[in-house]
């Protein structure tokens, strides 16, 4: 493992996350939005707003996900990485995040609801440290793993980055 990985890891206290790499949750807000004031999509209650941190190391992906919310990630530390956005029709967009903005990388990228994404390291001996945040605030039962079979079934005109960013469906 990367000795700035393996560092980050210990002192923040991150934990393995579903879609890959690590996390830890280090805000929720105290206010919430009431389901009956949010958008229908939304099941219950959800915080304000809710930010983790995210690492990636190596060869780990962000494996592609969905989610009800925007979500913003910032730029902290290590490699550049691309990030694969798949929008509601089907269009694939591809961003950077990064420091070398002369090389069209962006500290901070915005992903809207209802796509699908996944992100993967430009330099596979490295690793990413960001920041997301989601507003209403990030709730597991806003979120969905992407199936590869059925994503690809959807876009195969993009089976190369799902095969790999999704794991082979039991």
């Amino acid at each position: 493992m990367h000795k700035g990985a393996k560092d980050y890891i210990e002192k923040l206290g991150l934990i393995p996350h579903p879609e890959g790499g690590f996390f830890r949750e280090v805000y929720r807000a105290d206010e919430t939005i009431t389901k009956e004031s949010l958008p229908e999509r939304y099941n219950g209650n959800r915080a304000f707003s809710t930010s983790i941190y995210f690492l990636l190391e190596g060869g780990q992906v962000s494996a592609l996900h969905w989610l009800k919310s925007d979500e913003v990630w910032n730029y902290y530390d290590g490699s550049s990485a691309n990030i694969y956005i798949i929008k509601p029709d089907g269009q694939l967009e591809i961003k950077k995040i990064g420091n070398r903005l002369n090389e069209d990388e962006s500290f901070q990228i915005v992903i809207k609801k209802n796509c699908w994404f996944g992100a993967e390291l430009e330099d596979k001996s490295s690793f990413i440290l960001i920041g997301c945040f989601v507003s209403p605030g990030f709730d597991f039962s806003d979120f969905e793993m992407g199936e590869r079979s059925n994503l690809i079934n959807l876009y195969p005109q993009h089976s190369e980055f799902i095969i790999r960013l999704t794991k082979v469906n039991p």
